[in-house]
């Protein structure tokens, strides 16, 4: 028998462990700009959406997730039979590689395109060619991946793939080629930010459709992976601060000296001789971009994350010293090492991770009610208690909410809230009035809560009054961590430009 040949396999870029150790950085502040994916999850990745698929995670799901291809149909008003869902687009890539090119040909639009094509290509013993009219397959990749242009879809005699992961940033699709006999490619990697989650599905004619379906693995995409997609199908995507945010971070860039592509995509192609080069040096800071031949491709996040890739940017091109990006701080003590990233406003997408199990979820309600993004991780010395773990996540929220809030100019400054929670009822007042001040009245207290509120009132420098009474402690809690939550999203909205003291600061 003969022995199958090794394929070269598909590049992935080094794990956040593996840059953390050459670069001597913790493994917390690497940010990665390589993946073309959004800076934070969905507001609909949250635990309550695995619920279901968690109750029935020992069965199979006897549809080929029917619910889910059915929201995905009646978003682009075509029919059950036209969808078919696998593991991210590249399981479609391979298998349509597979169907149409075996032992054939393989031409890409443009021809500098998703490396995908060229793996598919070697599986399916293909050729890849350059004149699209003599393809037994073509794929656009549209908005093309490095270089974020829209190329024009040639009429080919061939099998047409239209590759749409990024066509939300386009804002623009080509699902009439459906009915010429086109297939298209999306993904829930990008603008719905699950990459992790691996969905995919294509939409084609019912025939085409079939017959991708009856070559695919029974089911390639997990039950969980088709909830977290189900979920997310419940919100429209809205990508435009991502746009806009990638007009401001190409302007910032061109100041620099860069030149940018114009750009219909999530990410800025640099066109230069040795992208390497800056690759390896922006690496040192934690910032990790992608080298391709001709140039650098940079995704886009949000403010926050990209500001620190151009302060890693001015470090490496004008020798400017690196600052300490205000979005994330570090609180390292003997017992405690807590990281945090928040975003104020945000829009309630809150990740809390310290082993604290109940206050972790309290700062989840506090966070959330208040609008704020919130990535808070780290470890404590759990066996001697929660004192301390409680205590420091707190104060570390605190310093990042202070940070944030600069010199509180053109805030409403005050805020308050009541918030029932079964029997127990919650009454929260705060002022961001630059003193630290933390009146808390809790019965019952399950423990750490009023100390929680101090410690974040010392830290945040605001005035904080808490009142609830109850009989469960735990609805007790609950309630006064929502309410702070939203007194602080009502003290945080803007109304103007001025310092709200006549001292004229807080």
């Amino acid at each position: 028998m003969k022995k199958p040949e090794a394929l070269d396999a598909y590049q992935w870029p080094p794990s956040n462990d593996a840059i953390a150790a050459k670069v001597g950085l913790d493994v917390r502040q690497i940010i990665r700009f390589d993946g073309n994916t959004p800076a934070t999850p969905p507001a609909s990745a949250r635990p309550a959406a695995l619920a279901r698929a968690l109750a029935d995670v020992n069965e199979y799901d006897r549809g080929r997730y029917e619910t889910l291809r059915r929201a995905i149909a009646s978003l682009h008003d075509v029919e059950l039979d036209q969808i078919a869902i696998g593991a991210g687009s590249d399981e479609f890539i391979v298998l349509i590689a597979r169907i149409f090119a075996q032992n054939g040909t393989i031409a890409t639009v443009p021809a500098n395109s998703y490396s995908m094509y060229r793996y598919a290509a070697l599986m399916a013993g293909a050729t890849v060619i350059e004149d699209v009219q003599k393809a037994d397959l073509v794929f656009v990749c549209r908005p093309n991946n490095p270089t974020g242009e829209l190329p024009d879809i040639p009429n080919v005699p061939g099998q047409l793939v239209i590759d749409e992961a990024y066509a939300h940033y386009a804002g623009v699709d080509a699902l009439e080629r459906v009915n010429e006999g086109a297939i298209i490619l999306r993904t829930f990697s990008k603008a719905y930010g699950l990459a992790g989650a691996r969905v995919g599905y294509s939409i084609a004619n019912r025939d085409l459709t079939s017959v991708l379906s009856s070559r695919q693995a029974p089911l390639s995409v997990s039950s969980l992976s088709a909830a977290l997609a189900l979920a997310a199908l419940s919100t429209p995507v809205d990508v435009t601060a991502q746009i806009e945010e990638r007009e401001r971070l190409s302007k910032e860039l061109s100041t620099l000296g860069l030149e940018p592509v114009p750009s219909y995509a999530n990410f800025l192609f640099i066109p230069m001789d040795d992208p390497q080069d800056l690759v390896e040096r922006l690496m040192v800071y934690g910032v990790v971009v992608r080298a391709f031949a001709t140039g650098l491709r940079i995704s886009v996040r949000d403010e926050l994350d990209d500001n620190v890739l151009l302060d890693a940017m001015r470090a490496v091109l004008n020798g400017v010293p690196m600052p300490s990006p205000s979005n994330r701080s570090r609180r390292a003590t003997a017992e405690t090492l807590l990281n945090v990233r928040l975003r104020v406003p945000g829009e309630g997408r809150v990740f809390v991770n310290t082993g604290q199990g109940f206050y972790d979820h309290m700062l989840q309600q506090l966070a959330f009610h208040g609008g704020m993004d919130l990535r808070l991780e780290g470890v404590g010395d759990l066996e001697t208690g929660d004192h301390h773990t409680v205590e420091d996540m707190m104060r570390a929220f605190g310093e990042a909410l202070d940070e944030a809030l600069g010199d509180r100019r053109g805030l409403t400054r005050y805020g308050e809230a009541r918030v029932p929670m079964d029997e127990a009822l919650a009454h929260a007042v705060v002022d961001l009035s630059g003193r630290a001040t933390a009146n808390i009245s809790i019965s019952p207290d399950p423990g750490m809560a009023a100390h929680a509120f101090e410690s974040l009132a010392q830290t945040a420098r605001i005035t904080l009054h808490v009142t609830a009474t109850g009989n469960n402690d735990h609805h007790v809690a609950e309630a006064s961590f929502k309410a702070v939550g939203r007194a602080l999203a009502q003290a945080l909205t803007r109304d103007g430009s001025l310092i709200r003291s006549t001292k004229g600061s807080l």
